[in-house]
């Protein structure tokens, strides 16, 4: 339920109502715009009466949302999310780019690829650090060991970094090097980690699961946003389907889609999207035309001898190349690529 407060409503009217919201069980999220407040009352509508809270002197309009997600969604926001992190916006006017190493294999390669993506005016520098994989005998990453050269490539380059929470009992490591926190696919109904990180103070990148529906992608989110946390970044990275000419399906509908009904960010992954690095940059077009505020890509200087996805994998100069095409179709709705 939406809860539109009249102009000039003073502090006492707003407790009065956020009380009352409480008193039925129900918490409460406070929106104050310029000229009006907005109270969200977050909880089992049906314990509320409209009619409470439309007599009251200082309410303008009650608004039930249908939507099984409220804080996520556009009803309950109407205007776009814009996360903003170290200077770097994801969201509005700006298509972010996220661009680093699927896995951090090592200080040099890391702080290599990082000079490399941030001279290309990439925004976010991305890397994995803890890395299980569907074979157990694979390459399972540096740890934390990883998150350094992580933390030390952002200091030479100044880019945030991004990078793969997968057990709530990496938080604490996590959180102390990463500027973003990515949930992967396999995680995104991983209910346990997703009321973990709505208790952050740090930017959350979801990525949709292999067969999630967006109504399920929505729910997770709101997951992440019921415990406080409203920094969330939704991210279309396929999903499965008989088709297999590419590793993935890539929605590029979910994009429009979800703008639609979340006022959430969304951004693209096409490197995990189709697994070749040959379809990367047309659909990295495809979704940045379909409105995504960002591009997550995978960069690695020897893609032929990387530890994880190399065959999804740009090399540094082709990445710098894409950019340069990429800017124009953001160029064309009306947006700007790249580093702010």
């Amino acid at each position: 339920m939406i809860i539109v407060l009249k102009a000039g409503a003073t502090g006492g009217e707003i407790t009065q109502v956020e009380e009352k919201i409480k008193a039925h069980g129900l918490t409460v999220h406070i929106s104050r715009g310029v000229e009006r407040t907005i109270i969200g009352a977050i909880g089992d509508e049906r314990k509320l009466q409209l009619e409470a809270f439309e007599g009251m002197a200082c309410v303008e309009k009650v608004v039930r949302i249908l939507k099984p997600y409220k804080i996520v969604s556009r009803d309950f926001q109407k205007e776009d999310t814009v996360i903003t992190v170290l200077g770097q916006k994801i969201g509005g006017d700006t298509v972010a780019l996220f661009a680093g190493p699927c896995s951090v294999e090592g200080r040099e390669m890391m702080l290599g690829i990082g000079g490399q993506v941030a001279s290309s005016g990439a925004s976010f520098l991305r890397g994995g650090a803890f890395k299980p994989r569907t074979s157990p005998y694979a390459f399972q990453g540096l740890g934390e060991e990883g998150l350094r050269y992580l933390a030390e490539a952002r200091e030479e380059t100044g880019l945030p970094v991004a990078t793969e929470l997968m057990d709530p009992r990496d938080i604490d490591v996590v959180v102390k090097y990463a500027d973003v926190i990515q949930i992967g696919a396999r995680n995104m109904q991983n209910f346990r980690l997703l009321t973990e990180v709505g208790r952050l103070d740090k930017p959350v990148i979801l990525k949709r699961g292999l067969s999630a529906t967006i109504m399920e992608w929505l729910m997770s989110a709101e997951y992440i946003a019921a415990e406080g946390n409203r920094q969330i970044i939704l991210c279309e990275r396929g999903v499965r389907t008989f088709e297999s000419a590419t590793r993935n399906t890539f929605d590029v509908s979910a994009i429009p889609v979800v703008k639609e009904l979340s006022h959430l960010p969304v951004i693209a992954d096409p490197s995990h999207a189709t697994g070749k690095m040959t379809l990367v940059e047309p659909l990295a077009a495809a979704a940045i035309a379909a409105g995504a505020d960002g591009v997550m890509v995978e960069v690695h200087h020897d893609p032929e001898s990387a530890l994880s996805d190399g065959p999804q994998s740009l090399r540094p100069e082709a990445f710098r190349e894409m950019t340069v095409r990429l800017r124009k179709i953001a160029d064309a709705v009306g947006k700007r690529l790249g580093r702010v």
